[in-house]
């Protein structure tokens, strides 16, 4: 529903104000002071509305990701929990597949899954850039707000290793990993990483297949 609203939101503010309109002139069609209640009502239900959608509405557009993502992945099939999937198209040819990456930019090559570490951490793992941009951001599901990147400007190029684990977490960190925490226990994953052109987007896709997401202790193919 959400997402049929962000694809029509003046339709469905035409139709919100229509009702309304026409309920207003059902009222005073019984007398002004009928309209008093529906102000009332009005005033309750604004404030209260506000708050639930700024509250709620990072927790419905993010479950919305995680939905999608399980369910259809990116127009190629469902995409497992704790699994990475590169997409080879760019968002240009996505968007006649309606991909959820159909509203990125050409130049960039996308990765996404759905992190979720109740029955351990898991360790992200990425190659060498060898300069190239590329980033890996982590949104907590519950505020909607990033809770970290790994990439270029964070963590430089060089490949490395990054075990994402549960707040309270209290195993060891294996040597020359840096630790992420999250606030939850599950999380968005976005990756992009630079495409310069049609030659070097192959590079870049090769590349960024190489992010992956595995159990602490074992070590990508």
């Amino acid at each position: 529903m959400n997402r049929l609203i962000l694809k029509y939101p003046y339709p469905f503010t035409a139709v919100i104000l229509l009702i309304f309109a026409w309920v207003v002139a059902q009222r005073l069609g019984r007398g002004v002071d009928s309209i008093i209640p529906l102000a009332l009502a009005g005033v309750v239900v604004w404030l209260v509305g506000t708050f639930v959608f700024v509250y709620f509405w990072p927790q419905i557009t993010v479950g919305g990701f995680k939905r999608a993502i399980v369910n259809r992945g990116f127009g190629r099939g469902p995409i497992p929990i704790n699994s990475l999937y590169a997409v080879p198209e760019r968002s240009s040819e996505s968007a006649s597949r309606s991909s959820l990456m159909a509203v990125g930019t050409d130049d960039l090559v996308y990765i996404g899954g759905w992190l979720d570490v109740t029955r351990g951490p898991r360790v992200l793992h990425v190659p060498e850039m060898a300069g190239r941009y590329y980033s890996v951001q982590i949104t907590d599901p519950t505020s909607g707000a990033n809770v970290a990147y790994v990439g270029k400007r964070t963590t430089g190029t060089d490949a490395g290793a990054f075990l994402i684990c549960a707040r309270g977490w209290t195993g060891t960190v294996p040597a020359g990993m840096n630790r992420i925490e999250m606030p939850h226990r599950s999380a968005l994953v976005i990756g992009r990483v630079f495409a310069a052109d049609d030659d070097d987007r192959r590079v870049a896709y090769a590349l960024a297949k190489q992010i992956e997401l595995t159990p602490l202790g074992i070590t990508p193919a």
